[in-house]
């Protein structure tokens, strides 16, 4: 049967390995589930930073033609419908 995961190796000082062990064992854990949920969270965070990014891009643009408030967004989202 082939395997299903992939050991990965990375290197840290002794100092970090040892407060990522203490924070696994604190989480009630294993260090590879807390690496997935590090990996995860910061997925979501560079997701999340993404969409601000666009967000204030686009506001920068509705505000050049007229749009400013939610009101105004939902007028011109539903106005054809």
């Amino acid at each position: 049967m082939a395997r299903k995961t992939v050991v990965l190796g990375f290197s840290v000082s002794p100092a970090l390995a040892k407060e990522y062990q203490q924070l696994a064992e604190r989480e009630g854990t294993t260090k590879s589930d807390l690496s997935r949920r590090m990996v995860e969270t910061y997925k979501t965070e560079q997701a999340e930073q993404g969409f601000f990014a666009l967000q204030r891009k686009m506001a920068r643009r509705a505000r050049k033609t007229g749009v400013l408030t939610e009101e105004d967004v939902e007028r011109i989202v539903f106005e054809d419908r």
